[in-house]
């Protein structure tokens, strides 16, 4: 059955399609191709963005912002900005009583709302509001969301809040507009019934037709059943159907078919969409998404430029200083994980002191590795056990002294779901301080959520004073200047040949040089340059990806390194090896 089939008809009453799973196997382009498909059926369609770095804009090839756009006959579009969206909760919480308050108090209020956890309950306000309300004007509301880990602790804040706010009843300085939050109590209880609804809820979970990306989607699966979302799907996208053989084409389809037996969630519905040549990039391309069609990519005119280093010399470089922080970052499913695991085992190899952690909440070290990790400590940032961790030292340390009364209120105040972001904060802190004795590979979560991170620093460490009482570490007070200095924390930026990977990682390069932070080289992996494939649909996506990779040597990096597409699914020392090892003809 074709994935179009799945599409809910203008009788059936499915409001809400929510489009999920691992960076980079192609929610965008899924959800605004259903979204638009139910638009051509006369049904008036709002698609919705809850991904910090959205790329609406690019696929559907219109400019849109926090409030519906029109972009094609009964589709509007919008992003949740979580910026915007902590700057308009500020203004509706101090805007009322501006003028009526001592400037003392207002700057009081401006304070206790420039945190990061305003951040994030003003984007889930945003979010619940658009569930709760039922968006009467519209049939459906399609959202794109973050990747997995980011999608799972929005979903989970739905109950995380609303139970939050059931047993609060003194209030919460973290919190700072908790009186509005409390005003809030009843969108978030209807923004659980109708995330738990079959007949208002449907989670598509989408995949690629790979271990690890399946593997996610299962646990996804759970996770959500275990939140009380039980209607779901899964999409395998981007499948490979050409019979136009040759070795590469083999080698791919191979690599499909043992993933798909060994990995497949066996308790949902699964149904698929075939590989095109094509990048999806507007209106146009995205109706031929779901029908089958699409345009051939011409050849290029010219071969790709030199400039593109062999990863060993950015391995080189990266090692000369014997000691710091190598992260790697970019848009969710371009192989950070792949490239981190990587570099850290080349460098355990050449007799460097190694430690590999992920800030990822859908961390898959431990999958790339395949169990080899001689030579480097592994670890991962456990929200729920930074969390437990960080409330008992701050009862201890902060809660010693004070009268039962008091203590009471740290309590309440450390329940909030705000505490796990400053116990991640901490987390990260003390992952990047390890590099002062020797190298800390960090694989970061997906673009948005890391920039998260790094642009909310200074107000988790104010949020952290404040709960600790004025204590804090060198950790977290040295970690902004840690990350700015280029000798000791070195960013790889990692992309695909591909349109939107390569865009995105571009803006998160100009984001970065904003926070201070200059990124160190790119990789462009997984290409097909030089794979010497036969078969059609390869090698129009070959001849694609020159454009890409043009754009990265010529116009984005300063350095970039090339890594080529693998027949062999690239887990475990031999594997990444031979990863670190392959040449492209360039």
């Amino acid at each position: 059955m074709t994935f179009s089939a799945y599409l809910p008809e203008p009788a059936d009453c499915t409001r809400y399609l929510f489009f999920t799973g691992k960076g980079g196997v192609g929610k965008t382009s899924l959800s605004c191709a259903t979204a638009l498909r139910l638009a051509d059926r006369g049904r008036r369609v709002l698609l919705v963005s809850t991904d910090p770095a959205s790329n609406l804009e690019e696929v559907l090839g219109a400019r849109i912002g926090s409030a519906p756009t029109e972009v094609a006959p009964g589709l509007f579009a919008m992003n949740i900005n979580p910026e915007a969206a902590a700057a308009a909760y500020r203004e509706r919480v101090i805007g009322p009583v501006r003028g009526s308050l001592p400037e003392s108090v207002i700057r009081n209020m401006e304070e206790q709302l420039s945190g990061a956890c305003t951040v994030e309950i003003a984007a889930f306000d945003e979010f619940s509001g658009l569930i709760a309300s039922g968006s009467g004007e519209f049939d459906h509301v399609v959202f794109d969301t973050a990747p997995t880990g980011h999608t799972l602790r929005l979903m989970g804040l739905a109950k995380a809040w609303d139970q939050f706010l059931g047993t609060n009843t003194s209030g919460s300085s973290c919190l700072g507009p908790l009186a509005g939050l409390a005003k809030q109590k009843a969108v978030y209880e209807e923004t659980v019934r109708r995330l738990a609804d079959p007949l208002l809820t449907t989670i598509v979970l989408v995949s690629r037709a790979g271990v690890a990306a399946l593997k996610e989607a299962a646990r996804t699966a759970r996770e959500l059943f275990e939140l009380g979302v039980g209607h779901q799907m899964l999409v395998l996208n981007g499948v490979l159907r050409s019979t136009d053989d040759d070795e590469t084409a083999r080698a791919i389809r191979n690599r499909e078919a043992r993933a798909i037996s060994s990995a497949l969630p066996d308790f949902l519905p699964v149904t698929e969409v075939p590989l095109r040549a094509d990048n999806i990039l507007g209106i146009g391309s995205l109706r031929q998404l779901l029908s089958g069609g699409g345009a051939a990519c011409e050849a290029p005119a010219h071969g790709i430029p030199p400039g593109t280093d062999n990863i060993g010399e950015v391995i080189d470089a990266l090692c000369r200083d014997g000691r710091g922080v190598i992260m790697t970052m970019g848009k969710g499913g371009v192989g950070k994980t792949t490239v981190a695991a990587a570099v850290a085992l080349d460098l355990a190899a050449r007799g460097f002191r190694v430690h590999l952690s992920t800030t990822d909440p859908a961390a898959h070290i431990t999958a790339a590795l395949a169990g080899d990790t001689k030579g480097l400590s592994v670890g991962r940032i456990d929200p729920l056990a930074e969390t437990e961790a960080y409330r008992a030292e701050v009862l201890v340390q902060a809660g010693k002294d004070l009268t039962p009364e008091a203590r009471a209120l740290l309590e309440e105040d450390l329940r909030s779901p705000c505490t796990e972001e400053i116990a991640v904060f901490r987390a990260f802190a003390r992952e990047v301080a390890r590099g002062e004795d020797g190298f800390v590979v960090l694989d970061t979560a997906p673009t948005g959520h890391t920039l998260l991170l790094l642009d909310a620093s200074e107000s988790f460490h104010r949020e952290h004073e404040r709960q600790t009482r004025g204590g804090t570490s060198d950790e977290i007070g040295l970690l902004l200047p840690r990350l700015r200095d280029p000798s000791f924390v070195k960013v790889l930026i990692v992309t695909l040949p591909e349109a939107t990977p390569v865009h995105e990682a571009a803006a998160l390069q100009e984001d970065l040089r904003r926070a201070g932070i200059e990124p160190f080289a790119w990789v462009i992996n997984q290409s097909l340059q030089g794979c010497g494939t036969k078969n059609a649909m390869l090698h129009r996506r070959e001849a694609g990806e020159v454009r890409y990779i043009t754009e990265v040597v010529e116009k984005f990096s300063k350095r970039a390194a090339l890594l080529c597409w693998q027949a062999r699914e690239p887990a475990g020392a031999e594997a990444l090896q031979q990863l670190l090892l392959s040449k492209s003809h360039v």
